[in-house]
């Protein structure tokens, strides 16, 4: 709160105001975007990201990574065969998951309020992934695999605001 003498509320009081609504909604749009733009995302978003699209990923192993048949048969485009999908990840500390968690729960809000304003077009199918994402409570052996998932969605709507730190 502020405190103001009277000679400058009395100045503020007669100054001349717009009650027009097409002008006040052109001026909260202006400072909306002013402020989407002055807001940045953090460096600690990036750095979990890191830490879970980085770190814990592995390649495949090599008897699973692709023969040289399946490029014949991509090139005739005929079906590859099926094979056994590489193990779950590595289990997580749950509480070092839950700590991820909630900081991209709260990425999640930050981003709903600025991916907007600093899009040429409103993501809404990213955004809504990534309320679901947030509303999701997998259990603890699928934690590593949902905070993959997160973690990509983020970036999805990282790239589309052209946020590349």
């Amino acid at each position: 709160m502020i405190a103001v003498d009277d000679a400058t509320a009395a100045t503020l009081v007669r100054r001349r105001f717009s009650t027009d609504t097409e002008t006040l909604v052109k001026y909260l749009g202006s400072m909306r975007r002013w402020l989407a733009a002055e807001e940045g995302i953090g460096d600690d978003l990036y750095n979990v990201l890191e830490q879970i699209v980085g770190e814990r990923a592995q390649p495949a192993p090599d008897s699973l990574r692709r023969p040289k048949l399946d490029d014949v048969l991509v090139r005739l485009r005929l079906p590859l065969p099926r094979r056994c999908r590489r193990g779950s990840a590595p289990p997580m500390d749950p509480a070092e998951a839950a700590r991820i968690t909630d900081h991209f729960r709260s990425a999640t809000t930050e981003l709903k309020q600025l991916a907007p304003h600093r899009t040429a077009v409103c993501p809404i199918r990213e955004i809504a992934r990534l309320i679901a994402l947030a509303d999701e409570r997998p259990p603890p052996d699928q934690a590593v695999a949902h905070l993959r998932r997160y973690a990509f969605a983020i970036l999805d709507v990282l790239d589309l605001m052209g946020d590349d730190a």
